[in-house]
């Protein structure tokens, strides 16, 4: 099935909004783990709201970039798995909602955590959420750029798909 230039447009306009809104709300996340993990347990209590961030904002975006991305990619004629860009863009952003959802346990322990609580497993916790967020946004940012230049170089399966095409023509 391809897709008319309407839906093409829409499909498009729909994935760079949840993904930059994906881009914007694990920055958000990366602020708030930021102050978490240099105030300490004496500081402003961020993880109840870096857990409501992540259930409400950051978990559907990225699913809904993930889905329509994919979605995008079957019914235009980049394909799913014809360029290099576009699978490689595929594993970063499946390698995210996998970390993301490996996470969300830390997350969601931090968040229910009295105001105060401190120890060893709690630091280590709070590290986590810097290294993991920031790692995050570099690997959205990474698929943001490939998404713009879309390197050349096309899978075997693209050669393939060329090469039927064109015996198909003559």
């Amino acid at each position: 099935m391809r897709a008319g230039p309407a839906l093409r447009r829409l499909l498009l306009t729909l994935h760079i909004v949840t993904s930059m809104g994906l881009v914007g709300a694990v920055a958000a996340f990366l602020a708030l783990a930021i102050v978490g993990l240099t105030t300490g347990a004496g500081g402003p209590p961020v993880y109840p709201a870096m857990d409501l961030l992540t259930g409400y904002l950051i978990v559907p975006m990225a699913l809904m970039s993930l889905a329509i991305g994919t979605f995008q990619s079957l019914v235009t004629p980049w394909g799913l798995i014809r360029h290099y860009w576009v699978v490689v863009k595929l594993i970063l952003t499946i390698a995210v909602v996998v970390v993301l959802w490996m996470q969300t346990g830390n997350i969601r322990m931090l968040a229910m955590q009295p105001v105060g609580a401190d120890g060893p497993e709690l630091a280590a916790a709070r590290a986590s959420m810097v290294l993991h967020a920031g790692g995050g946004l570099l690997v959205l940012l990474c698929a943001a750029i490939l998404s713009v230049y879309k390197p050349r170089g096309l899978t075997r399966y693209g050669w393939n798909r060329r090469a039927s095409a064109g015996a198909e023509e003559a």
